[in-house]
């Protein structure tokens, strides 16, 4: 496992055209982390989960 993932800063824009808007249910407990990672770097939510799912996926591997 990836020993950290680093979110830099950026400053306040949002709205970028391009995506797919996908629904998935998380626990509240997770959503109130990904909020405070959101929140300190000034991003929001989406581009939260979406930084996190493109460093998981390089790094992820399937087990037999």
């Amino acid at each position: 496992m990836a020993e950290e993932i680093r979110i830099k800063k950026k400053s306040a824009r949002r709205g970028d055209d391009g995506h797919k808007v996908v629904s998935v249910r998380m626990r509240d407990e997770l959503i109130e982390r990904l909020d405070i990672i959101a929140e300190n770097s000034n991003r929001s939510r989406n581009e939260i989960i979406n930084l996190l799912l493109e460093a998981a996926v390089d790094i992820v591997r399937i087990e037999e």
